[in-house]
This record gives C-alpha cells, sequence and structure tokens, in this order.
C-alpha cells in the first residue's frame, strides 16, 4: 500500500542529493512505495534532468499512470526522448485508451501515426484513433472505450461469464450497462441485483432502464453538470442512433471542472491565456498585457471625461470624491457579474430566465444603492461638506451604483448568448466600462446640482 507523503522543499532536496550521488537502488526503493499522484508532484518539482532520471526508474506500468498525472509540458519534455515504439510499447500499452489518446494527441502529427502504427493491439489503436477525431471539449474527448456490457437477452450465468472476459481489459468497473442486439443503450445493472438473481434469470427482466446518458458531441461542460446534478460516478455516452460507444468517469470530469475554474479565474484576473507559473517572461507578458492596455485606455477616457467638466471655483470638491464613485461603481460590477457568470457556469441560472434575472439585480442595485447613498450623504455633511456637495455624491452613487448592478448582469448573458466565455465580463472589462461611466453619471448630476 502507498504511503501519503508532505512534499515539502526538504524532501525534493533529499531526492535530489540521492540523483545528484546516483543512488539508484535507494531511489528504486523509495518510489516504490509511493502514490503515482505523489511521484507526480516530486517530478514536477525536479529540474528537467532529474526528472528523466527518476522517471526512469519507475516501473513501466507505474510510469504510465504517472505520465497522465503530470503537467502538460513537463509530460512533453519526458516523451521527447522516447522513441515512438518506446511510447507505444511502455506508455500506451499501460493506458486505458482515453488517457492513451490524451497523451498521443499531444505529439505531432508525424509522431502520433507513428505511436499508433507500434501499438501490437489492433482493438486498442483503433479506439484511440476513434476518440482522437472527437473535440477536446466533448464527451467523445474524455470518453473511455473500455466498459462492461451485457445483452438483454443473455440470462445471469452466460452474463458472469462475458463480464469475465470483458474485465481484463477494464482497471475500474462502475457500471454494468444493457445493450441489444444493435448495441443499443437500454440501461444499467447493478451487481447486487445480478448477484441476487434466481440462477439463469433473464437480464432483460432485472435491468433499470432509468439510466442518464449523453451524446459524444455534448459540451465538457454539459457532462460535468449532469454527472453533479444526478450525483453519479459514471456516465455512459452514446451516438446519434443511442449506441453504446463509451464511459465518462468522474475522474474525468474532475479535470475538466479544475482546467474551467483556472481558466475562469485568469479571465477574470485580465490574463487572455492558459499559462503557468513556470511560463517564460514573454508568455506571462504576453498573457497579462492586452488587459492591462485596455485598462490604461480606460483610465485615458476617464480622464478625458474628467477634463470635459469644470472643476474650478467650488466645484473643485467634486474631484475630492472621484476615487469612491470610481471604487464603488466597479465592485458592484464585479459582484454582479461573478454570480451571473456562477449562475452560468453550474447551469442554475437559463438563458429563457434573463428578464427575470435583470429585474432581480436591478432590485439588489436599488436597495443598495439606497443604503449606501444615505450613509454616503450623512458622513460627507458630518465630515463638513456642503449640502448640494454631499447630495451630489448621494445621488450620484446611488445612479452609479443601480446601473452598475445591471450592467455587471446585462454583459455576461450578452456574452453567453452569443458564446462567448461570459468570465471575461467579471475582471477588467467591467471595471473599466464603469469606472468610465461611473465618473460620466457622477459630473452629469454634480452639472446639473452645482
Amino acid at each position: 500500500m502507498s504511503d501519503r507523503i508532505e512534499i515539502n522543499s526538504a524532501y525534493i532536496e533529499q531526492i535530489t542529493a540521492l540523483i545528484l550521488a546516483n543512488n539508484s537502488a535507494e531511489l528504486s526503493v523509495i518510489i516504490s512505495d509511493l502514490h503515482i499522484a505523489d511521484i507526480a508532484e516530486i517530478i514536477e518539482d525536479l529540474a528537467i534532468g532529474d526528472a528523466h532520471f527518476l522517471f526512469d526508474l519507475i516501473e513501466e506500468e507505474k510510469s504510465a499512470a504517472v505520465l497522465v498525472e503530470l503537467e502538460d509540458d513537463t509530460r512533453e519534455k519526458l516523451l521527447s526522448d522516447l522513441t515512438p515504439k518506446e511510447i507505444a510499447e511502455e506508455v500506451i500499452d499501460n493506458l486505458e485508451s482515453d488517457d492513451a489518446a490524451d497523451v498521443i494527441g499531444e505529439l505531432s502529427e508525424d509522431k502520433k501515426e507513428k505511436v499508433l502504427a507500434h501499438i501490437e493491439d489492433i482493438e486498442h489503436a483503433s479506439d484511440i484513433s476513434d476518440l482522437l477525431t472527437y473535440p477536446e471539449d466533448t464527451a467523445g474527448g474524455l470518453m473511455a472505450k473500455e466498459l462492461i456490457k451485457v445483452n438483454e437477452n443473455w440470462n445471469t450465468l452466460q452474463c458472469l461469464k462475458e463480464m469475465r472476459k470483458q474485465a481484463e481489459d477494464v482497471k475500474k468497473v462502475y457500471t454494468i450497462y444493457v445493450v441489444d442486439d444493435h448495441n443499443k443503450l437500454l440501461g444499467s445493472l447493478s451487481l447486487r441485483r445480478l448477484l441476487l438473481a434466481e440462477k439463469g434469470s433473464a437480464i432483460k427482466s432485472i435491468v433499470n432502464t432509468d439510466i442518464v446518458s449523453v451524446k459524444a458531441t455534448e459540451d465538457d461542460e454539459d457532462v460535468a453538470n449532469i454527472l453533479n446534478k444526478y450525483d453519479l460516478i459514471a456516465l455512459p455516452v452514446v451516438d446519434d442512433l443511442n449506441r453504446l460507444i463509451g464511459r465518462i468517469t468522474f475522474d474525468d470530469v474532475m479535470d475538466v471542472v479544475k482546467e474551467e475554474a483556472e481558466k475562469d479565474y485568469q479571465m477574470a484576473s485580465g490574463i487572455s491565456e492558459d499559462v503557468e507559473s513556470s511560463d517564460s517572461v514573454w508568455e506571462l507578458t504576453r498573457a497579462r498585457l492586452p488587459w492591462l492596455l485596455i485598462g490604461m485606455m480606460g483610465g485615458l477616457l476617464g480622464a478625458k471625461v474628467i477634463g470635459i467638466f469644470d472643476l474650478s471655483g467650488d466645484n473643485f470638491e467634486l474631484a475630492f470624491f472621484i476615487p469612491l464613485i470610481a471604487a464603488m461603481g466597479g465592485n458592484v460590477g464585479v459582484q454582479s457579474a461573478a454570480i451571473v457568470v456562477q449562475g452560468l457556469a453550474n447551469d442554475s441560472l437559463k438563458m429563457e430566465n434573463i428578464f427575470q434575472k435583470l429585474v432581480k439585480e436591478l432590485g439588489v442595485g436599488l436597495l443598495n444603492g439606497i443604503i449606501c447613498s444615505i450613509i454616503i450623504l450623512g458622513a460627507a455633511f458630518s465630515l463638513g461638506y456642503s449640502l448640494a456637495l454631499s447630495l451630489t455624491v448621494s445621488i450620484s452613487l446611488f445612479a452609479v451604483i443601480v446601473f452598475a448592478a445591471v450592467f455587471g448582469t446585462f454583459i455576461p448573458l450578452t456574452l453567453e448568448k452569443y458564446n462567448i466565455d461570459p468570465a471575461l465580463a467579471t475582471g477588467p472589462f467591467i471595471t473599466t466600462v464603469n469606472d468610465v461611466l461611473g465618473l460620466f453619471i457622477y459630473f452629469m448630476i454634480g452639472q446639473a446640482i452645482l
């Protein structure tokens, strides 16, 4: 049994020292007792040369599983030293079809063809080749071909006999699927029901027809929501004729959820590409710079708005509250956008309910606006500012909060309607637009009152 360890800097230094001493024997003993996820984490923390040394010591079947756990760039570097034949025999032969397709899919076209040609198991190669035809962000791109299925016309004895044969190719059995003579999915069969059924009973008499499935073209985020909604650990995948072609397990979907969360967080932070802290300075700069430039242009527009209005004489005090108006507008807009994006991501907010959501956010904006405007009116007046200026700031803050709440709701819903990731709306875009328009509202009201 693998021990759970704490991988810290001291542990990595210990591993590095053993590598420098070329102590393969002790390293082999250490990694033989580690879980594949721990080995992958250690390799990620090592210099690439040391990572190669350690990876070569891992037993063949375990090393294939470790590769799947690694980040894409690390896996690419480790595979670069292997020939197509070595990848086929040492890696692909030890992986299920979905993981094998993920590994092969990252190779160059030329190397991909050579690896497939070296896979001795023709059926395994065919399954991988089929999976590579599906886009990565679909159910077909997530599914594995290995599964347990039985025919509705079999009896329990024949079913158990056939299941033993199929189980040789399946590492983990989550569900038994029942199909007809044309491979159309009819339902599922629990092991408990199979074991308790009378000897020789027909499978069609004990099948559970209440089963949820997805088409191979289904979006991967929708697959994640379906698994979560129905509390499933595995989900069958069918083609347009409802024929069973694969299955998706919860661990595959967890990777999707993690990747989507990371992508949305980066977009909300104004990072336009999927980057890692280990990426080059140029890659990190290229990902961050576009939104910084947009923010800078927003600042210039804000300065232009301020320049349009006369802040001389008694109006100069309006400038004191510019940071307050801009910050409140940006904060309210981001809050509203974040709630909408979250609802769209977990499928709790439907596009059919756009009007109701806008009305609800308008109500929230009105209530927040009233509370904040009353507080700022009292605070500004008590600090010695004139009643006219206090009223100007109070009314402006109310208008800006209501506008920002509605705008922050409307933008991500609009982006979703046109199939643009709504997470784009939760970061610098909302903040920049609300800064400019908020200042314009503020000075317009100030000009009217003062």
